[in-house]
């Protein structure tokens, strides 16, 4: 028996949704509606759009085989009847019907459904600021605000701008803008570090040197307090200074279109999110959600959770769409992974940060390891800087955020832990994890192999250390305190470190520690280094076994400090 299906939204799950279920049921009838006139396109893609990465708008709109996802193309290649500059106003969910008003007739009328699919997805959080309404500030709703920004841009009449928010889209704007466009670009974060939530400090710190090192000027503890300027935007005023801007973009955050809902009755969640069964059905059984307007399970702590991704929105629009034709597909939630690009680095991340996981109630703390991506004898190779978090009296792995410049090689070792993650794997699972090997793909024992080591030999008493901020911490505070540096690498990478600083930094190779034991420092605490933490551990094992405990290992070494930027 045919269906009527009404969708509202036709960005990302919206279209994904109506090509399965047509296909499942190709006499049942789709009306899709959207209030913009552009549709089905790449959202995430904008910031490569407005960098110039992506030379036209059309591109994020395009199939693979270039045609190019319009009323006419769902009409005639896939059967959806699709209405655009079409608002829902309201929902009847006794009457089974969607009050919607046609904008340019200005035109209402009542469309009856059998089921009601609700796409309709997030908008960006606008602080209330004075000034916020000015013209040249944006909030990056859509590709065609995103199209009026480049158009601004293009003119020549940016020369400095503003981003609020270090988050995800934030820090990809400000390579947009400053890599091409040579835009003066600053980033105010109300947070004490870039990425809150997603990545610890240490990660954060290293993300934004290399911000720095391209110029991106970050304001992080700094909250904006007022957009200032007459006919437009000419000043963005914070807590601790006033920066000259021609452009000013809300990049704080999104909060879910879930209004539709709440006023049809449907159950929305104390964060605003309407909420979904495994079958991404509401409260209501003839009425489907899902992508940015949802809550899903976070599939790391098993509560509530919200993922604002467009490869969520797309796989929840599959199982919508088989579920529309009389399926039982789940989908069954969400680790929370993600992968940016900032200049040439990727930085990438899946589950809990270390913040997170104690905000949530873990008891965690974080591995690390500096290692090439591909066999060390391998001419081409990167170096991978990853952190494991790790919940103390399990073991069971939480999360992994690491940075790279070989991007491909970084989200693949994401990917891997994020498969498992949902399994509540321990630090042994990650030990033993089967990856593919050749020398220029990876190492014998691959980075997350290793990961696992530390993570086990912390647990275990073995490897006791300290990551890179703990350490900086230290060192700034050196003469105050009663510690000495062991450099365990070979001399000629030890001297000037020793030769700077004689009495704070020592040299006793690993190699031939057991041989030169009468040259091992006395300190109350000793600080074992070496070029990637790993031949300090052994130093460190080596030591203990001769009654001296009171050391620290370097995790990651002089690599991963190196990259969280200590100039020592």
């Amino acid at each position: 028996m045919s269906q009527r299906v009404v969708i509202i939204g036709a960005v990302a799950l919206g279209p994904k949704a109506a090509c399965r279920f047509k296909r499942l049921e190709p006499d049942s009838e789709v009306i899709m509606i959207d209030e913009n006139e552009i549709i089905s396109y790449g959202g995430c893609g904008i910031p490569y759009y407005v960098s110039g990465d992506v030379s036209e708008a059309k591109e994020l709109q395009s199939t693979t085989f270039h045609m190019i996802r319009d009323e006419f193309f769902f009409r005639e290649a896939k059967g959806v009847q699709v209405r655009t500059r079409t608002r829902a106003l309201s929902i009847d969910p006794s009457a089974k019907q969607v009050l919607v008003l046609d904008l340019e007739k200005n035109h209402k009328d009542l469309l009856h459904y059998d089921k009601l699919v609700l796409s309709t997805g997030s908008r960006p959080w606008k602080p209330r600021l004075p000034g916020v309404n000015l013209p040249g500030v944006y909030a990056i709703s859509g590709l065609e605000e995103a199209m009026q920004l480049k158009e601004q841009i293009s003119m020549g009449s940016v020369g400095k701008a503003v981003i609020v928010g270090a988050g995800l889209i934030g820090l990809e704007m400000s390579e947009a803008l400053t890599d091409l466009w040579g835009i003066e670009t600053s980033v105010v974060e109300i947070a004490p570090q870039v990425l809150p939530g997603f990545v610890s400090p240490d990660m954060a710190r290293m993300a934004q040197n290399i911000l720095e090192a391209n110029n991106v000027l970050l304001y992080t503890g700094e909250q904006v307090l007022e957009i200032q300027g007459s006919e437009k935007v000419q000043r963005v005023k914070t807590s601790q200074r006033v920066l000259e801007a021609d452009m000013v973009i809300l990049a704080a955050g999104v909060r879910p279109n879930s209004e539709l809902a709440r006023e049809a009755g449907l159950e929305i969640s104390p964060h605003g999110a309407i909420v979904v069964d495994k079958q991404m059905r509401t409260s209501d059984k003839n009425i489907f959600a899902g992508g940015d307007c949802v809550q899903i399970e976070n599939l790391v702590t098993g509560r509530p959770g919200y993922f604002p991704m467009g490869s969520m929105a797309n796989r929840q629009g599959r199982v919508i769409g088989t579920n529309l034709a009389g399926g039982a597909d789940e989908f069954p939630g969400a680790a929370g992974s993600f992968v940016v690009k900032i200049f040439d680095h990727a930085l990438a991340g899946t589950g809990l940060s270390p913040e997170t996981a104690r905000k949530e109630g873990f008891h965690a703390f974080s591995a690390y390891v500096a290692q090439y991506d591909k066999s060390h004898f391998y001419p081409e190779k990167d170096l991978l800087y990853l952190e494991l978090v790790v919940e103390h009296r399990t073991g069971r792995i939480l999360g992994l955020q690491g940075l790279s410049t070989g991007g491909d090689s970084l989200k693949g070792r994401i990917d891997a832990v994020a498969a498992i993650l949902p399994s509540k794997p321990a630090t042994m699972d990650l030990s033993n994890l089967e990856v593919a090997y050749s020398p220029p793909f990876g190492s014998a024992m691959d980075a997350l192999n290793n990961l696992g080591h530390v993570a086990e030999n912390m647990l275990l008493g073995r490897n006791r250390g300290i990551g890179p901020g703990e350490f900086a911490g230290i060192w700034q505070e050196r003469d105050k305190r009663d510690v000495v540096v062991m450099d365990c690498r070979g001399m000629d990478n030890a001297y000037p470190l020793v030769e700077k600083y004689p009495e704070k930094w020592q040299h006793v190779q690993s190699e031939t520690l057991e041989a030169n034991l009468d040259k091992v420092p006395r300190a109350g605490t000793l600080i074992l280094v070496c070029n990637n933490g790993g031949r300090s551990y052994e130093a460190q094992l080596k030591l203990a076994k001769i009654g001296i405990t009171s050391t620290l290992n370097l995790h990651g070494g002089m690599a991963m400090l190196k990259k969280w930027g200590l100039d020592i």
